[in-house]
């Protein structure tokens, strides 16, 4: 083992919030301490970025109002998202998608305008800014498992359409509204895998050695 691991405990512990970590729907109200949401989003900054450009920007909802209207724009796009899945409609509008008006904490993750600037590792793959705030959304799930808090990405939306309402520069877009606050439970497996939307397929489906296709 290396000389720079973790001790067994400190070990266990990360990778028991990888393991627990889920997309949460349901929340229990309460509130999110200042000092609490200020960890949480120190360690989504504290994420990897592609030439160190940080993409990430967030904006925290505290608007009841407004968290309405983002609602409202989940909704349009939930009812969209059922006539696109066709026969599987009806089972697809009977899904919680989103805990937008009962968590403690609403953010929208973003990416920035003026990407384009930014060149280095961005040349051939232009997407790795969006890698760069995934890795930020990854950190502060996390960490708030970490803090028994659940925290939901909802990606139902027009990101134009939320974009005008926060009023974002051009350039910029929205990515994810992340709902964030205490749970009266953690579901024990993924909820999608609970309603019987979808299966979870094994690693070694995913896993190919040297060609794509090839398995050891």
């Amino acid at each position: 083992m290396s000389e720079h691991a973790y001790s067994d405990a400190e070990r266990a512990a990360i990778y028991r919030a990888i393991g627990e970590r889920r997309d949460m729907r349901h929340f229990a109200g309460g509130e999110v301490a200042p000092e609490l949401l200020g960890r949480l989003l120190a360690a989504a900054h504290q994420a990897p970025s592609v030439g160190l450009m940080q993409p990430w920007r967030f904006i925290r909802i505290t608007r009841r109002d407004l968290r309405a209207r983002i609602q409202a724009l989940v909704e349009e796009e939930r009812v969209r998202t059922a006539e696109a899945l066709g026969e599987r409609s009806d089972d697809f509008m009977k899904l919680k998608v989103e805990g937008i008006n009962d968590c403690a904490e609403l953010l929208v993750a973003a990416l920035m305008d003026n990407r384009e600037a930014h060149i280095f590792g961005r040349r051939t793959l232009p997407e790795m800014d969006l890698a760069s705030l995934a890795c930020a959304i990854q950190n502060l799930w996390l960490a708030a498992r970490g803090e028994g808090l659940g925290m939901g990405w909802v990606s139902l939306f027009d990101p134009q359409a939320l974009a005008a309402l926060l009023g974002m520069p051009a350039g910029a877009k929205p990515v994810a509204v992340l709902c964030l606050g205490p749970v009266s439970e953690f579901y024990s497996a993924p909820m999608l895998v609970l309603e019987d939307w979808a299966e979870e397929r094994p690693l070694s489906d995913m896993l190919f050695e040297n060609q794509w296709g090839e398995r050891q």
